[in-house]
């Protein structure tokens, strides 16, 4: 296994957290419309167009406010907290092969940036307009990297983002047929090229859960095993055949210390891969229903209700918990955990809540292995 470093040490998600990265709405634009992403006005007429280019100036003052409550409630905790540099995601994206009108936001390091024992990956990513994501966290990375020689830096290979690269007609697939291709899990990337987020990926110590998905496919989830098996970790991808439109891990699947995960009841995991969490003695616990119904929340966020299961833990019995979601507060509570509610609703437009919004760089503890009863079958 990997060495044990002070300056990036992260194994799992919930260990005692010490230092983090959180978000910024600074520069933020509305995600275009390209072959990745179809973003849509919720509750609009068919055919309603949806904004293209800056978000306006209330609608970042109202996220940064809220992300700087967090960064306060962290700090209180004795957690140091980072911020990316500011980035102009106005800017179009022009590589040979595709352009894309402008950029996203800095509001989610979760989705690009991920930190596995001492080693930080880059996600190559899945959407052109979130091709360059990684640069507002490249200073911190070469801080990190410059102040111990045991920080592991690896950016994964760079898809083309080509039209082939994508699945024609996919977003125009009616319920029915999605339906009839559920259990195939062939959203709208190919399996041609290394595609992974690192949002789709939930760390378990030495076991490594990741989610085939829209985001996610089998070609980055074999480049992931194939650069992790020979460091001692084991790639586990999993399915939640009732998600048409699977993208992230933790709105679905949330690990909350060991030997417990937090689970949506709308998207069960595939028929026996439960078995790995019940043979180790993990307790799967269903989350209650959101406060907020996915017609409720706000216009322009792509995610679904399911962003209530989004919590931050700082620790093994300390969770960060949506002001709103009295339901699951009750619920945590019940478990024996220290809920601290903060308000983050504003910060939903932006793709996630409190777990997306940050990048958890050190935590106590190492590699250990949760998972003592259940085979792996390495790739070699």
């Amino acid at each position: 296994m990997q060495q044990v470093s002070e300056v990036v040490n992260s194994w799992n998600e919930w260990d005692p957290l010490e230092e983090i990265v959180v978000g910024s709405a600074d520069g933020a634009n509305f995600e275009p419309t390209e072959p990745g992403n179809r973003p849509q006005i919720r509750n609009a007429p068919p055919g309603t167009p949806f904004p293209s280019g800056p978000k306006s100036a209330e609608a970042v003052d109202r996220a940064n406010e809220e992300l700087a409550g967090l960064v306060s409630l962290l700090e209180s905790e004795g957690v140091r907290v980072r911020r990316p540099a500011p980035h102009d995601f106005s800017q179009p994206v022009r590589t040979p092969d595709f352009e894309a009108a402008n950029q996203y936001c800095a509001v989610c390091p979760r989705d690009v940036m991920i930190t596995i024992g001492n080693e930080i990956i880059e996600a190559p990513m899945s959407r052109r307009s979130r091709y360059f994501e990684y640069q507002p966290y490249r200073e911190l990375v070469y801080e990190y990297w410059n102040a111990d020689p045991r920080v592991v830096w690896t950016t994964a290979p760079k898809p083309s983002m080509a039209d082939k690269m994508y699945r024609d007609g996919f977003w125009d697939w009616p319920l029915a047929e999605r339906h009839e291709r559920m259990h195939s899990f062939e959203f709208c990337v190919t399996q041609d090229e290394v595609v992974f987020d690192a949002a789709d990926m939930s760390r378990f110590g030495r076991d490594i859960v990741v989610q085939e998905s829209m985001t996610t496919n089998r070609a980055g989830i074999t480049w992931l095993k194939r650069h992790l098996e020979p460091k001692g970790f084991r790639i586990r991808p999993v399915h939640f055949p009732l998600d048409f439109f699977p993208s992230h891990i933790d709105c679905t699947f949330v690990p909350l210390r060991p030997g417990l995960v937090l689970t949506n009841p709308d998207r069960p995991l595939r028929e026996g891969e439960e078995k790995l969490f019940e043979s180790n003695d993990w307790e799967l616990v269903a989350a209650p229903e959101p406060t907020t119904g996915n017609n409720e929340m706000p216009e322009f966020c792509q995610s679904s209700k399911w962003l209530s299961m989004n919590v931050l833990s700082i620790g093994p019995n300390k969770v960060i918990c949506e002001q709103q979601e009295k339901p699951l507060q009750e619920l945590l509570y019940a478990l024996d955990f220290e809920v601290f509610p903060i308000p983050f609703r504003n910060v939903f437009e932006y793709g996630g809540s409190l777990h997306c919004a940050t990048w958890d760089v050190r935590r106590t503890g190492a590699g250990e292995d949760y998972f003592p009863n259940a085979d792996y079958q390495p790739l070699a």
